[in-house]
């Protein structure tokens, strides 16, 4: 059970819309290494892990990740809420516009929409927590990517966080690997799947 504080983990305070900007940062919703794809393959992976502290640890990072869908989402939605239909068509953003008006969508920046394939869920812990790493990874260097392209600090200054917290993120999926890789052999961490196989073959 989640306890939903009604504000958002870290301010989000965007005086000037830019539809320019939206589309770009939109990607972390919906894209592939984004905070939707983050927050259900991190939760859909714990019922599977057999180390309830490694569950517990995707289960806190999952539901972080749902927070920061909601920084993302509130910074795309603050960008596009005052446009003007010849800022949007001067944009580029009409296309988006056509089918969702200024409803949040999650797509990436290429427009293509959100798809669980993006994320795995295997029910092996040494395979979900590596994938995991990786996609902290992926999220860091895309939201590296962001702040090159992007220079208003009302909007740097939230990516700047969830930018961080991905750098944290990777630390403690690497907390929980060793954790599995201790109740492993130490000789040979693929020896067998602590979650399927109930022994050594």
């Amino acid at each position: 059970m989640w306890n939903y504080e009604k504000r958002l983990q870290y301010p989000v305070n965007i005086t000037q819309p830019n539809a320019k900007l939206a589309q770009i940062i939109i990607t972390q919703f919906g894209g592939p290494d984004g905070e939707l794809a983050a927050s259900q393959r991190y939760l859909s992976q714990r019922y599977s892990m057999p180390y309830s502290n490694v569950s517990g640890l995707l289960t806190d990072i999952g539901t972080e990740e749902m927070a920061h869908m909601e920084i993302v989402c509130a910074i795309v939605h603050q960008l596009t809420k005052d446009l003007t239909i010849d800022e949007i068509k001067a944009s580029g953003f009409d296309k988006y516009y056509v089918d969702h008006t200024l409803a949040l969508y999650p797509v990436a920046a290429s427009g293509t929409p959100f798809t669980a394939t993006y994320f795995q869920s295997k029910g092996d812990p040494i395979t979900d927590l590596v994938e995991d790493m990786a996609a902290e990874q992926k999220a860091r260097t895309t939201y590296d990517n962001i702040l090159r392209l992007i220079h208003d600090p009302e909007v740097c200054d939230p990516i700047r966080f969830l930018r961080a917290r991905e750098v944290v993120h990777f630390q403690r999926f690497g907390e929980g690997l060793r954790i599995v890789q201790d109740n492993l052999d130490a000789k040979n961490f693929y020896a067998f799947n602590p979650e399927f196989d109930t022994c050594k073959k």
